[in-house]
């Protein structure tokens, strides 16, 4: 069995990865005023390793604002700091997607923008808890029900910030379908409530994800746009909503026509998320003609094996690369990994982000 596949070049449509390799994204809370600073070029350019970088959730919306300090790319501020970011990235030899994240009804206002709102596809209660600075978890407000002209207001969102993507130097989109967010609260029936044609069966379920797709399409080009999808995935108050094979499997049929670049597929069952059926993985994968990236509790053996397999193209590792930001180097070396400090996840500033030993 070949052990070397993860080092091995791969195309990405147009780009070329120098390996298989990818920092899956991963959010750090670092944006003071929602804008990527020099302390986020520094994270990322350390770590530029990875044949693949993609970075955190990124809000295409003042509405989609719904954690403290994240990032977005909505205005000019953004676009430059961002620009600094994929510019000391591609220095260091890596290529870089911006994954949008509207985190649609998980949000708190008191994070958004003046006259930013928490919008859903349906207002669904939730018992789950969002931080606010200064003053710690709060509970998360009933989201508005989006209106028609809502979503396609938050379409347009989309197709916008990938034309600033462009501006700001990624290679690519990645649309944050996975996780409860706003893609996903309309996949998932305990979220998306509607009896209109965004809502209902499956295909109506699906119908956002589709229109994002081919609006932002029409700017950015298919073969750089690629999207994160979690079947069966239980974060921000998901739940299995009875079609969950049939949703994905249309879903992946539909993205294939669109000519979509990738499925990044997640399986969080390594957090302790229900895990996704290997009957589900194997029907996604078939469905679906562009490359697969595989993410989930991946070590060097098990990214090997199914690389081998052709259970996927590429393999996303999250927190490994947060400790160790050489990481391709040491899972090539087969080198102890670090832990990372769970304390300092989320907190402002150097600690837990770019101190971690560079060797």
């Amino acid at each position: 069995m070949p052990n070397d596949l993860l080092f091995s070049p791969l195309e990405l449509g147009p780009t070329h990865l120098a390996n298989r390799v990818v920092m899956a994204p991963m959010t750090r809370s670092r944006s003071i005023n929602n804008v990527p600073g020099e302390i986020a070029a520094t994270y990322y350019a350390q770590r530029a390793e990875a044949g693949l970088i993609v970075t955190e959730g990124t809000s295409p919306s003042p509405n989609g604002l719904g954690y403290p300090r994240i990032p977005g790319l909505f205005n000019a501020a953004q676009v430059a700091g961002w620009k600094r970011v994929t510019d000391r990235v591609h220095a260091a030899g890596s290529k870089m997607f911006v994954q949008l994240m509207h985190t649609g009804r998980i949000g708190h206002p008191a994070n958004l923008p003046p006259g930013g709102r928490v919008l859903g596809p349906s207002a669904v209660p939730t018992s789950e808890k969002m931080f606010v600075d200064p003053d710690g978890p709060q509970p998360i407000p009933t989201a508005i029900a989006m209106t028609a002209e809502d979503i396609e207001y938050a379409i347009e969102e989309y197709a916008a910030s990938s034309v600033l993507a462009i501006e700001a130097g990624f290679d690519g989109v990645e649309l944050h379908g996975a996780n409860g967010y706003l893609i996903d609260q309309f996949f998932n029936a305990a979220s998306n409530r509607r009896t209109d044609e965004w809502g209902g069966p499956v295909a109506n379920r699906i119908r956002f994800a589709l229109e994002v797709c081919k609006r932002v399409e029409k700017h950015l080009g298919h073969d750089r746009l690629g999207i994160r999808l979690s079947p069966f995935g239980a974060f921000n108050a998901m739940a299995p909503d009875g079609a969950p094979e049939e949703l994905y499997e249309l879903l992946a049929r539909e993205l294939s026509k669109l000519g979509l670049v990738y499925i990044h597929l997640v399986d969080h069952s390594s957090m302790g998320a229900p895990p996704v059926p290997p009957t589900v993985k194997l029907k996604i994968r078939a469905a679906f003609t562009g490359k697969l990236i595989l993410s989930g509790g991946y070590d060097r053996a098990r990214a090997e094996h199914d690389l081998s397999e052709n259970l996927g193209d590429l393999i996303a590792f999250g927190r490994p690369f947060l400790a160790n930001p050489k990481l391709v180097t040491r899972l090539r070396e087969n080198q102890p990994l670090r832990a990372p400090d769970f304390a300092t996840f989320y907190t402002p500033g150097e600690k837990g982000y770019t101190d971690y030993p560079l060797d």
